[in-house]
């Protein structure tokens, strides 16, 4: 397979040109339909590119912000995804965008998906979607050896599922693959040669065992060291 690969001569100049690349597709979107959704990792590699992206002179009060996933935790855990997006995008100017919390307060992830679903269901297909992929990689909490991964995998999954995984600590809630691979832009962020080695592996491998695999065939990867 070939991966549309964007290299960068570094991290700075990836941010912007990143941040850039969202923001012109989702500005492009809405100058034909109503509204857009960008999905976003969690993480802190994402991070200046959030920073980039915030400032950014789009009509933010007619695009929706969701995570590809989220750790079961409250909004201000230090492990909270949602945390790490109010710090970093959902301020300055896309402080105007609407934003699905997938962290609902119930009791486990499980109960949380039906309602989910319904919230998210208006506002597919997923407009931007940036995928970070770990060393194991994984992508979103599509983990290798996850309990539900063969589902969350499959054609047919819906578009959100709870998920557990041995590495991944706390239970989690997830974006399924159809649905990220459905999107109409769908991007990649790694960075430092671990990811790289990482990613020219997954190119070889089941997606079951290398779920970023599943999305590479769609989707540019960018990278810098």
């Amino acid at each position: 397979m070939t991966v549309e690969l964007k290299e960068y001569p570094d991290r700075e100049m990836l941010a912007l040109s990143l941040a850039d690349r969202i923001a012109s597709q989702l500005a492009q979107h809405l100058r034909g339909n109503d509204s857009a959704t960008l999905c976003v990792p969690g993480g802190t590699s994402p991070a200046p590119v959030f920073e980039t992206l915030s400032g950014t002179d789009i009509e933010w009060d007619r695009v929706t912000v969701v995570l590809g996933d989220e750790r079961w935790v409250d909004g201000d855990h230090k492990r909270s995804n949602s945390r790490l997006l109010r710090r970093h995008l959902l301020k300055d100017k896309a402080a105007a965008a609407s934003y699905i919390d997938l962290y609902t307060g119930d009791a486990s992830p499980d109960l949380a998906v039906d309602g989910l679903v319904q919230r998210l269901a208006p506002h597919l297909p997923l407009t931007v979607v940036l995928l970070g992929m770990g060393n194991d990689m994984h992508t979103a909490s599509l983990f290798p050896g996850a309990d539900h991964l063969q589902a969350a995998m499959a054609p047919d999954a819906p578009p959100v599922m709870a998920i557990r995984a041995e590495g991944a600590e706390e239970p989690r809630i997830t974006l399924t693959r159809p649905v990220l691979s459905d999107a109409i832009n769908l991007h990649v962020l790694i960075m430092g040669p671990e990811k790289r080695d990482a990613l020219e592996r997954a190119q070889h491998m089941d997606p079951l065992q290398a779920p970023i695999r599943a999305f590479l065939d769609v989707a540019t990867v960018h990278w810098a060291e």
